[in-house]
């Protein structure tokens, strides 16, 4: 008897052993657990990053650089060119004044300069210390002042040539003047000989006016504008190339007015686009194609009218199409856009003019741009960088979940193998209270099963009382308890016939009916019993 009930136990472990294969094992199901908790929290913190604007805040700092690269640009542009607009005016007044009494010595009136050109040289030389000594104090490339007048009234073109003087600094560099390279561009070589200074490659002795509007507009507004004081008359040119060179230059020109209101010339200062270029190129290492400019705006920024610095030659990528036309992009960045390409940016006016000027009705603005592909693989990059993070993160939050898994559940493994074992009675402690709990029952539930069986002495009677019972088994239940004989699982059987595991259940309940047992425990431990003495089931 004690080996039929030693046997059925046995049975009864394997069932179980069967029955756990049947469902998801705990550690999967814990790991599975923990990873749903780290997609979730990663998960959370990809919404907060969204919700935040992390994800476009490559944009908002490209924003606020932009912003302050403007402000610090268009500060260092106002001042410089509001002292030279300064230091032009008060050139014209000590130049006016200076060479009003020259000629009033010499007996010349300004209103008929042009009818003595024989005294031109020497008005005009006496002028060149005066003349040095602005373009050095005021840190320009350049210092001129013409006259209307010209030396010789018998040349072709002597109705667009103008008598007078052009100096100019090859080296403005304004961290260290202290050396400059100072030519003539334009004036009488005597005047270089006598100051021992060199005539500048492309130098010519008068300088042609016939497209000169830094000539010919301040003049225009000083006639038309009579009572207006010399500090409403000055005018700033576009960029543009003098006549018969090659250099790119913005000229201030103030009209030369002497005491009785005669205007007979202009004089001013330059600022080439080198001195533009060292004086204000941007000091960002984020975008190495950013570049600041100064220019005339309308609903668009001509490019060949515009001082430009920068590392970044945006005449050049241009291709010829100089016009930039500018639409209000999203947020705080404009969009300015040729044929061929798209910069993002941002400007602002610039007060070349005060108000009340002659030229106040025409807008400057300072602007700062920078291609838009740049701002773009900024933003991708930084985007691509939280993403990788963020996938570093998930794979080190399953690797955590993984080894937490096994860790946790190792000694619930090592407690259900212990309830695999042969004696449960005397199975060791494991420590866990719920595993120490189920070895307990089991136990006591196979010393019930032990007491049943001695009680009811599973007599033979009994045996075939069961036999007989299978009899009344129906069909389906009865291939049902066939495959239950032959050691199969519930699982099994429902996939033997094709059956879902609750119609499985439902055959299980009337079979346990029709055979008097409780439980599959039971049936198997009859179905062990009887092929134990060799009965045909």
């Amino acid at each position: 008897m004690n080996n039929i009930l030693m046997k059925k136990i046995d049975l009864i472990k394997q069932e179980i052993r069967k029955t756990g294969t049947e469902a998801v094992p705990m550690n999967l199901r814990l790991f599975l657990f923990l990873l749903v908790l780290v997609l979730t929290i990663v998960l959370g913190v990809v919404v907060i990053l969204f919700i935040t604007g992390t994800f476009t805040a490559g944009l908002s700092e490209s924003e606020h650089m932009i912003e302050n690269e403007l402000l610090h640009a268009e500060q260092g542009i106002t001042k410089q060119y509001g002292e030279l607009s300064i230091q032009a005016i008060e050139f014209s007044r000590e130049l006016s004044g200076s060479i009003e009494e020259e000629a009033h010595k010499l007996g010349i009136p300004l209103s008929n300069l042009q009818d003595h050109p024989e005294m031109l040289e020497e008005l005009i030389s006496n002028e060149f210390d005066r003349s040095l000594f602005f373009l050095q104090r005021s840190k320009s490339s350049g210092v001129f002042f013409i006259l209307n007048a010209t030396i010789n009234p018998a040349l072709d073109n002597a109705k667009n040539s103008r008598a007078g003087l052009y100096i100019k600094n090859m080296e403005p560099n304004i961290i260290s003047n202290s050396a400059p390279n100072i030519i003539i561009l334009r004036g009488m070589p005597g005047i270089s000989r006598k100051n021992s200074l060199s005539l500048h490659t492309q130098w010519k002795m008068e300088f042609d006016v016939s497209d000169a509007p830094y000539y010919h507009r301040p003049i225009s507004a000083a006639h038309a504008n009579h009572k207006l004081p010399l500090s409403r008359l000055y005018y700033w040119s576009t960029v543009f190339t003098l006549p018969d060179t090659s250099e790119e230059v913005m000229l201030c020109s103030v009209p030369l007015i002497d005491s009785r209101g005669n205007i007979y010339g202009v004089c001013g200062f330059e600022i080439s686009t080198m001195l533009f270029k060292l004086s204000h190129m941007p000091n960002n290492n984020t975008f190495n194609r950013l570049f600041c400019m100064l220019s005339p705006v309308t609903e668009s920024i001509e490019l060949n009218k515009s001082m430009v610095a920068g590392g970044y030659s945006a005449r050049i990528i241009s291709k010829g199409d100089d016009t930039l036309k500018i639409s209000e992009n999203r947020r705080a960045f404009y969009s300015y856009r040729n044929q061929d390409n798209s910069f993002l940016g941002i400007h602002k006016l610039a007060h070349l003019y005060p108000k009340g000027s002659a030229f106040s009705d025409e807008k400057w603005a300072v602007a700062i741009l920078v291609p838009e592909e740049d701002i773009v693989n900024s933003i991708t990059r930084l985007n691509l960088i939280l993403i990788s993070l963020l996938m570093i993160l998930v794979i080190l939050g399953i690797i955590l979940s993984f080894v937490l898994s096994r860790r946790f559940l190792k000694p619930i493994t090592e407690g259900l193998d212990i309830i695999r074992s042969t004696d449960l009675s005397e199975a060791p402690r494991t420590r866990i209270a719920e595993i120490d709990d189920l070895i307990d029952f089991l136990a006591a539930h196979n010393e019930e099963l032990y007491e049943k069986a001695s009680q009811e002495n599973l007599s033979i009677s009994i045996l075939d009382k069961f036999l007989e019972n299978t009899q009344n088994l129906s069909p389906a239940e009865r291939a049902v308890f066939d495959l239950y004989v032959k050691g199969h699982t519930a699982k099994e059987i429902a996939e033997i016939l094709c059956l879902s595991i609750n119609t499985i259940k439902t055959h299980n309940k009337r079979i346990y009916m029709k055979l008097n047992v409780a439980s599959r425990e039971e049936l198997l431990l009859y179905i062990s019993l009887l092929n134990e003495i060799g009965s045909d089931i």
